[in-house]
């Protein structure tokens, strides 16, 4: 699968880019590799993520609440 800039894995999760660089920076989305010029490659995983926060978020979760889900879903 070819890597996704970060603005494809936001327009493809229907959020900002700067909504992926804050749950990214509050441990929500795992960090991803970059290439050598410093550009984020996310993978496929990371449009589900986002799709999971934003679903929780309109369910009335916390952040605090949703990153616990998504550290169950991780173990």
């Amino acid at each position: 699968m070819t890597p996704l800039t970060v603005g494809q894995v936001a327009r493809r999760a229907g959020v900002g880019v700067e909504t992926v660089r804050f749950y990214e920076r509050h441990g929500l989305l795992a960090e991803p590799n970059r290439t050598a010029a410093g550009y984020r490659q996310y993978g496929a995983d990371a449009v589900a993520v986002l799709r999971f926060i934003r679903r929780a978020k309109g369910l009335g979760f916390t952040l605090k609440e949703i990153k616990g889900l998504l550290a169950l879903r991780l173990d």
